[in-house]
């Protein structure tokens, strides 16, 4: 069978393209692969022609170099003959900083030209026979990347030692993918655990071998380490790796077929078919020639003669894809990070530290970095010049929360009070006063860090230094030793100079046909009247300070009376709704205790004054107007709470049209899908923002109601959107309501203005998330509360001092709850490298991909959804691109080489790739993808986190009694098993899939049926039952729930059930319906994409 034979392409990433060249075509190019090879290459790692040399005896390695980061293996330059050298297939995991892995360099010394090697009979002998398929196959995750000593453990689970290279990235990656399949009877590249019936998978001991060199990941002249020879049935106890390219020895005493390993039995490596000789796929699917008689190298068995074309013995292989186990997982990463790093707390003294990753729970110790609950950064050690940043690809960027919930372990921002002089800056830059600034001359003045002036301090502010120094009262001082703290303002940082009111909050609620038919209404009403009591208050404040207003409405608007004096609620109606006013000031906003009787009875009075409507239309400009202007009246800010269910038709500003067209998607004209109708909206919310009103919008939709236009106001405001499609309250009441509750309760920092300073050399250039900015530099939010982040981009504008760092500082003017002015500080120190290694040593990928996730979701208001998508993956080539052409070790071009902290980067950015903005499947409305794309917008790291790569976690694995979470596995459908049942969450949606083969007895406990089929599908509430599993469930649903900013609602998917397709599309390791790569062939695509930018 032609090794060049594929399946029919499936058009990657969204548009029509030819199978990729070079991926499972044998030769370079995708010129079809032909016995002879037309370049002077020949296949990836073919034979070079005329190049036949042999092994010399003694092999010399190189030393390990110093610092170097995390490499792989040599290379030859360019355009020698190192293709044909190492395996194709190698991606290989380079080691981190500390842990060199040295590759034996093929056939001569260290940075000379390599050759092929051609076996000789006695070339190898020194080494013991060469190791058979399997027993290399074991080697290649969990390839041990230590120098000269013995090998260590790798992690459990997936043997990925510091570097992260993979076996082959370069052949042609399985049958499922858009490129192409696996001809028959061929083993597929990468071959692992489950990969064919002969290898195990990844053991979780070191090789039994202690050997002072480590062997290849895959591909290369393979020395099997070890210090005498194989005895029989010993393989390598690792994660498989590639059949050796060129067994150099002839392979004297081999393992016959079916000789036991450490695993189950191994054929022999595929033979060669007639049409193909001499080129096959490798066992591990190194392109190149294959294990099997190939002409001058060694046959596979003993006198076994060396024919080409020679048939192998019957034992073909079946078609399997690579075993996803030899890939870099994101559960791994997450497990490593919380057994390394959760027990300690994180100490925020030291400059440019990289924290612990959002998925590990861990405490901060406030030593003069901002926590990384409020900051975290794309690189924690930036680039000097402008030069290296644009070199490197790697976006500059930092997720800041201001305003972040703190576990109760941590103590709030301590709240410094300077009096009437106020908080103090520097004179040029206006920065304040932080741990960063030097006293000077005995601390009569000090040095700013920002942009080096210097300033006075004070007569009041005045302290001696010590001997280093420091000032004598440093520790006393928040500002002087915290990384965050809050200032109290003076007058002169309010609004007209005089002090702001406390806020207030309106509630106005649509009462059109929709809204009273589906019980919206009255259910409102009645947790209102409870949920009035929980209004945000400050510290130890009895009662919240908070007024509130009521306001209902279809084509017209219905103000309400509701001053504690009177006997009854007085309604004055408005149907100018052209020209809105305000009918009422006095006891239109009021206080809820002094008027609780009243907003009692209004609430009972609302859903029967509305009960026998008729009214379909509604209006929502005015609505907001509305609002705006009762709190200007009141000169207050605010928040307005809609609740809208349909597309506002009736004549009013605001008017919208019914333009969802799903004909424009993949079409240059899809950008208008996330683009407001009409420009008022816009208009509307910057006058929002100037009064400090900050709206939060619940939608109800039966239908379209354009919630790309109704979302820009919440969005433009700092406020949010909630969207409940189809709305019925027996099956989404809890899901709203417990929404609602957290909405109202939350804090909230009203009429803010953000900026972000940096010292010289870097400046914040590009601004994400939910807020308005009327100039370059300061971020106004009508309202920000703690699940808010607002993401900045920094670019060089001089050259940065590796000494001195560089230093970021966040301040935030806000009005709290209780109308008192503050300001809020977050400062962080970052190191500065000149070697791109250390760039890449200290990057966070989460927050990369935060980043790039929401500089695509922008740019789709602008740009063509294909346009975006390939600017994503050419950027995220050229991060690894670059770090494999200046950081790793010279190696063969047939290896995919990863930074340590970066290897999660391609699965990540494919899931953004495959997300329902980017890519949406034929059941996603244009409403959704608005939705989710004004949502992300403001996510903060851990939410992208797991909204992307979503949490499957089986629940019958793990002890009943265990209280904690049961360990994750990853994304993908061949991790489930019919027997189990496993619970999977993405922070806005949960989702309980139970297996087809469950035992009866756990059915039982879980649902109170005795069968899988009296299961009822779509379910969303388990049953309360009093048995141990019952509890542990609804237990572990409870704490997920807690720790999500949106209550998820849960969803029982049963197998094979037509709500599984739902399901399946969250499992993000596979292909998606939409056309979406798996991530083995994502990361294919990546491989290539590299190499071409590398040629």
């Amino acid at each position: 069978m032609n090794v060049n034979q594929s399946a029919p392409p499936v058009p990657p990433f969204g548009q029509s393209q030819p199978i990729y060249p070079g991926y499972h075509q044998s030769s370079y190019g995708g010129q079809p692969g032909s016995a002879v090879p037309p370049t002077p290459y020949g296949a990836y790692n073919g034979p070079v022609p005329g190049y036949q040399q042999t092994h010399p005896q003694g092999v010399s390695r190189a030393p390990p170099s110093s610092g170097a980061p995390p490499v792989s293996t040599a290379q030859a330059p360019c355009g020698q003959a190192a293709y044909g050298q190492f395996g194709q297939g190698d991606i290989q995991n380079g080691p981190s900083s500390t842990v060199q892995m040295q590759r034996l360099p093929g056939s001569q010394q260290f940075g000379s030209p390599l050759a092929p090697v051609v076996s000789q009979p006695a070339v190898l002998q020194p080494y013991g026979p060469p190791p058979t398929s399997a027993q290399v196959t074991a080697q290649l995750a969990g390839m041990q990347l230590s120098g000269a000593v013995a090998p260590a453990p790798p992690p459990s689970g997936l043997g990925y030692g510091p570097p992260t290279s993979l076996a082959s990235a370069s052949g042609s990656f399985p049958n499922s993918g858009p490129y192409g399949s696996y001809p028959q009877g061929q083993a597929s590249p990468l071959s692992q655990a489950q990969g064919h019936p002969g290898v195990q998978p990844p053991l979780r001991s070191a090789p039994p071998l202690a050997s002072s060199f480590t062997p290849p990941a895959s591909g290369g002249p393979r020395m099997p380490s070890m210090t005498g020879p194989l005895p029989p049935g010993q393989g390598f106890g690792g994660p498989p790796v590639s059949q050796p390219n060129h067994v150099s020895s002839p392979p004297v005493q081999a393992l016959p077929p079916g000789t036991q390993m450490t695993g189950p039995p191994v054929p022999p490596p595929p033979m060669h078919s007639p049409q193909q000789p001499g080129y096959q796929l490798q066992q591990n699917g190194s392109f190149g020639p294959a294990g099997g008689p190939q002409p001058s190298y060694g046959g596979p068995y003993p006198g076994a003669p060396n024919f080409g074309s020679q048939p192998g013995p019957p034992q073909p292989l079946p078609p399997k894809r690579l075993d996803p186990d030899a890939i870099p997982s994101p559960i791994q990463v997450i497990e490593d990070d919380r057994n390394n790093r959760g027990s300690e707390p994180f100490v925020t003294g030291v400059r440019g530290q990289v924290p612990p990753l959002v998925t590990t729970n861990f405490l901060v110790k406030d030593q003069g970095n901002a926590s990384p609950r409020y900051i975290r950064c794309t690189s924690y050690n930036i680039p000097c010049t402008s030069d290296m940043a644009k070199q490197a690809q790697v976006p500059l960027a930092a997720v800041i929360k201001p305003l972040a919930r703190l576990p109760p372990e941590e103590a709030s921002p301590y709240v410094v009070d300077h009096g009437e002089s106020g908080p103090l800056r520097c004179n040029r830059c206006k920065a304040y006063m932080c741990p960063f600034m030097q006293f000077v001359e005995g601390g009569r003045r000090f040095q700013c860090c920002f942009c080096s002036c210097v300033n006075d301090v004070p007569p009041q502010y005045f302290q001696h230094l010590d001997h280093t120094g420091k000032r004598v009262d440093a520790y006393d001082r928040p500002e002087l030793s915290l990384g965050s703290y809050e200032f109290l303002a003076t007058v002169d940082y309010c609004k007209n100079n005089k002090f702001p009111s406390p806020p207030a909050f309106i509630f106005m609620i649509d009462v059109s046909y929709n809204a009273i038919r589906t019980g919206l209404v009255r259910l409102l009403c009645e947790e209102l009247k409870s949920l009035l009591d929980y209004l945000p208050r400050e510290g130890g404040a009895e009662e919240s300070a908070i007024r509130v207003g009521f306001v209902t409405y279809n084509k017209v608007l219905h103000f309400y009376n509701v001053k504690s004096s009177l006997a009854q609620p007085q309604m004055m109606v408005v149907s100018d709704v052209a020209d809105m006013f305000v009918p009422l000031l006095d006891g239109f906003l009021v206080n809820v205790n002094e008027s609780r009787a009243v907003i009692t009875s209004l609430l009972d009075q609302i859903p029967e004054m509305f009960a026998d409507t008729r009214e379909t239309e509604t209006v929502f400009a005015p609505v907001i107007q509305a609002g705006m202007e009762a709190l200007k009246a009141a000169e207050c800010a605010g928040k307005l709470f809609l609740f809208h269910t349909s597309l506002p038709v009736a004549e009013a500003p605001g008017r919208l049209k019914n333009r969802d067209d799903r004909k424009l998607i993949n079409t240059d004209k899809e950008k208008t899908l996330f683009q407001p109708q009409t420009g008022a909206y816009q208009t509307l919310a910057k006058d929002c923002v100037a009064q400090g009103c900050c709206v939060d919008l619940f939608l109800f939709p039966n239908q379209y109601v354009d919630v790309a236009t109704l979302s820009v106001v919440p969005q433009l405001t700092g406020g949010s959107v909630y969207k409940y499609a189809c709305f019925q309250v027996e099956n989404d009441q809890e899901r709203f309501l417990s929404d609602l509750r957290r909405d109202i309760q939350k804090v909230v920092g009203f009429d803010a203005v953000m900026r972000v300073r940096t010292s010289t050399g870097i400046r914040a250039v590009d601004f994400f998330g939910a807020f308005y900015m009327s100039n370059t530099t300061d971020v106004e939010l009508a309202g920000l509360d703690g699940d808010k982040t607002v993401t900045v981009e920094f670019k060089h504008d001089d050259r940065l001092n590796e000494e001195s760092g560089a230093v970021l500082q966040c301040a935030l003017l806000y009005t709290s709850c209780a109308g008192q002015r503050r300001l809020r500080i977050h400062n962080l120190a970052l190191n500065c490298c000149t070697q791109l290694a250390d760039l890449y040593r200290n990057c966070e990928t989460d927050t990369l991909i935060n980043y790039m996730a929401k500089f695509a979701y922008r740019g789709v208001l602008n740009s063509p959804v294909k346009t975006v998508r390939d600017t994503l993956i050419t950027q995220c080539a050229q991060i690894l691109a670059c770090y494999r052409k200046n950081c790793a070790s010279p190696s063969s071009a047939g290896q995919l080489i990863l930074p340590e902290c970066m290897k999660l980067l391609p699965v990540y950015l494919n899931c953004v790739l495959k997300s329902d903005v980017l890519q949406p499947g034929a059941e996603v409305t244009t409403d959704d993808r608005a939705y989710v794309r004004q949502l992300v917008t403001s996510m903060d790291v851990a939410e992208t986190n797991v909204f992307f790569y979503p949490r499957l976690l089986p629940l019958t694995k793990s002890p009943i009694e265990s209280t904690s979470e049961p360990p994750a596995v990853r994304a993908s459908e061949e991790r489930l098993s019919n027997g189990d049942i496993y619970l999977l969450e993405n922070g806005l949606n949960l989702f309980l899939w139970v297996g087809a083969s469950v035992q009866q007895g756990v059915v039982q406990s879980l649902f109170n049926v005795s069968s899988f089929t009296q299961i009822t599908s779509g379910l969303g509430v388990l049953p309360v039952l009093d048995n141990p599993l019952s509890k542990k469930v609804r237990g572990l649903i409870a704490s997920l729930r807690a720790q999500r900013m949106r209550y998820m609602k849960l969803i029982v998917v049963k197998q094979e059930d037509k709500l599984e397709m739902l399901f399946k599309h969250f499992l993000v390791e596979d292909k998606s319906l939409s056309g979406g790569a798996s991530y083995v062939d994502f990361l294919c695509h990546m491989h290539k994409e590299i190499r071409q930018l590398l040629s």
